[in-house]
């Protein structure tokens, strides 16, 4: 019998009062609402059969308390923190695209804020971390760098996390198929039932 593949579970932070209302959250470091706070402690219930070899998250608070309420003690990573909106910062996508028609950021970046390509640096950094160590590892962090990195451990261009939906306090699980060549996405955008061992 083969050994298990090791299993990346990436957690997005819980609700804001900015997530809530749509407004694109960067390096703006808002706190969870009482309800963000909730769904927080449930990502905890659904992750509490599994053991970890590292817990990551960003520095950020939305995600360091998902992180913290959720029942763990995570490494900061800053390299996990959201893309920098620059510009863009608390603007609705209405917003900006009425400066900026058909803007998207996985394609467009942000100006004054971060690139594409600068955003693909940090994720390629942090997917290296993670697959230089066994066992399976938990990363908070947030929507839109969390969708950058799945399109990236699957060898895409950061553009395709424009197709990856994510909602807060969902949780994704990549990994491999037959063998650390093959990586895939194994579970997106969860936000039900305890994952299985």
């Amino acid at each position: 019998m083969s050994e298990r593949l090791p299993e990346i579970v990436l957690a997005r932070h819980g609700e804001t009062a900015w997530s809530k209302s749509g407004q694109h959250t960067g390096l703006t470091d808002i706190p969870l609402t009482a309800h963000g706070d909730e769904a927080a402690r449930r990502i905890g219930n659904r992750l509490k059969c599994r053991s970890w070899a590292r817990v990551l998250t960003s520095p950020l608070q939305r995600a360091r308390r998902t992180c913290e309420l959720a029942g763990f003690t995570g490494e900061v990573d800053p390299d996990l923190v959201e893309w920098n909106y620059g510009e863009y910062e608390g603007l609705l996508s209405k917003e900006i695209r009425a400066r900026r028609p058909g803007w998207v950021v996985f394609r467009d970046g942000a100006p004054g804020g971060e690139s594409v390509a600068e955003v693909a640096a940090r994720a390629d950094r942090v997917i290296a971390r993670l697959q230089s160590m066994d066992g399976d590892q938990l990363v908070f962090s947030s929507g839109h760098f969390l969708r950058a990195l799945a399109a990236r451990w699957l060898g895409l261009e950061v553009s395709a996390g424009r197709l990856l939906y994510l909602t807060t306090a969902a949780l994704c699980v990549l990994g491999y198929d037959h063998n650390r060549d093959e990586p895939v996405i194994r579970l997106w955008n969860s936000t039900s039932a305890e994952l299985d061992d």
